[in-house]
């Protein structure tokens, strides 16, 4: 892993800063991905230098994490895009099982700690948590809790949804039929947090 985590810094005079968001959904392309979408797209609108990209795992082959495997499945493709130098600020989402993150988020998370152990990789950059539940209060504060603990590790900086709520991150419900259009409340934090993070990869970015 240790070639690809070595990435050259950015160009003199390239202002770009590039968004991700991370969804970790078993589902591709269902709630958890449409919802980090509407956050990407309101980090887009901040600033023309902002570049954001949607990394859907839903269907991906990231195996449980085993200290000194070297089975890593489809996660050792995806360094290169987490480790961009270019890349200032990480959403990861998640949909609610039981009140916490997915299998399939635990183990990325986990996998992320080859960032740690090669000079804290994604140290300073701004991170932020996503969580889709089947009800209102389904257990999403919770599941962000458990994704922001885990960025905390990396000395990421936290932000939530920002003004004028101001809450932990951003919480949305999937009622049961994969739709997520009508819940404008749960859409108004994904966007407030999508240009938290933005603003904040901005202004750490000098």
């Amino acid at each position: 892993l240790a070639p690809a985590l070595h990435a050259q810094n950015p160009q003199a005079g390239d202002r770009r800063v590039r968004i991700l968001g991370v969804s970790c959904s078993p589902r591709a392309g269902k709630t958890t991905a449409q919802a980090l979408e509407a956050a990407l797209e309101a980090a887009r609108e901040i600033d023309p230098a902002i570049e954001a990209e949607l990394i859907d795992l839903g269907g991906m082959n990231i195996p449980v994490f085993v200290p000194g495997s070297a089975d890593h499945g489809d996660f050792d493709a995806l360094i290169p895009r987490l480790t961009d130098p270019r890349v200032r600020g990480i959403i990861i989402g998640s949909p609610v099982y039981f009140c916490t993150p997915s299998s399939l988020c635990k183990a990325f998370l986990d996998h992320c700690s080859v960032f740690r152990s090669n000079n804290f990789a994604w140290r300073n950059k701004v991170g932020a948590a996503l969580a889709v539940g089947a009800a209102r209060n389904g257990g999403q504060e919770l599941t962000l809790q458990c994704i922001q603990a885990a960025l905390m590790c990396q000395e990421m900086v936290i932000v939530g949804d920002g003004q004028p709520t101001a809450r932990i991150g951003a919480t949305l419900v999937n009622p049961g039929d994969d739709q997520i259009a009508t819940d404008t409340f749960g859409l108004t934090t994904a966007r407030n947090l999508g240009s938290r993070v933005a603003q904040t990869a901005l202004a750490l970015r000098g």
